[in-house]
């Protein structure tokens, strides 16, 4: 695995590339089932976390979902 950056947030991210949204999600400390997020632009269904890969370079918007009432 290579160490390459990935924008999360806006902020510069490293990520042991290759790997999956779901495995960067773990790497970062958030459970994927915790989490929306958007991948260059376009929103991701968490059914697909485990097969959609990154490339360095690659923009996440990450946003945590909050249970409350």
């Amino acid at each position: 695995m290579n160490e390459s950056i990935v924008l999360a947030n806006g902020q510069r991210v490293t990520a042991p590339l290759p790997c999956t949204i779901a495995q960067f999600l773990v790497s970062q400390g958030l459970p994927p089932r915790s989490v929306v997020v958007e991948h260059n632009g376009e929103a991701v269904a968490p059914s697909e976390f485990n097969q959609r890969r990154l490339a360095a370079g690659d923009r996440l918007e990450i946003v945590k979902i909050v249970a409350g009432g």
